[in-house]
């Protein structure tokens, strides 16, 4: 950031004293800014939390019922069972949280299948096969629901952090610095014009 010489006139005083009124109205509307972040991000923290702990357990649970039918039916009769693969589509929305752009998502299909519905004969998968799979479209369920909230904390979070940059630079050095080059204009206000009262009082004496 460039900052522009003071400018030792009145006008340029005046200038100054408005963009200093500019400056202070601007950090004042960040710091309400920045404080609607955080108790945005307040609110959202617990049941982040508790989805993630969610998630860890389901992840950790499901990879044991994994490692069991991988032990039966080994890494290529598990993909044989997992064909044929399908798509999944979402719908996402665009929106603005505090100015903040995300993306939502608005519909989706529930991953977590019947036996039947994926295809597969319970007699040919086998139970351990069945839970594993059960298990991990639950865990895929439980992603896609916390997608859309981490991803708002992690663009509220960055959004956080811009704005506390900004207000520390206005609070920090923009507004000090112009109070500084106000202060010496003023100064050099005053000496002209002590300066041109002395030349006044001295052209006086000689009429």
């Amino acid at each position: 950031m460039t900052e522009a010489k003071l400018v030792p006139t009145r006008l340029g005083l005046l200038r100054a004293t408005r963009r200093l009124d500019r400056v202070t109205k601007g950090a004042a509307l960040l710091r309400r800014k920045r404080e609607a972040l955080v108790s945005a991000l307040f609110k959202l923290a617990r049941p982040a939390a508790e989805a993630r702990r969610q998630i860890d357990e389901t992840a950790r649970r499901n990879y044991e019922l994994l490692l069991r039918a991988v032990a039966i039916h080994g890494r290529t009769g598990l993909e044989a069972l997992a064909l044929p693969l399908r798509e999944v589509e979402l719908e996402i929305e665009a929106g603005q949280v505090w100015g903040v752009p995300v993306a939502s998502i608005t519909a989706r299909p529930p991953l977590a299948r019947t036996v039947w519905a994926r295809g597969v004969a319970p007699g040919s998968a086998g139970p351990a096969a069945a839970a594993a799979a059960e298990g991990f479209e639950r865990l895929s369920d439980l992603l896609l629901d916390a997608a859309t909230r981490e991803m708002l904390i992690r663009r509220l979070g960055e959004a956080l952090s811009q704005t506390s940059r900004q207000v520390h630079t206005l609070e920090r050095r923009v507004k000090p610095l112009l109070e500084s080059q106000m202060t010496a204009v003023r100064h050099i206000l005053e000496e002209r014009e002590r300066e041109e009262h002395l030349r006044l009082k001295h052209l006086s004496r000689r009429i």
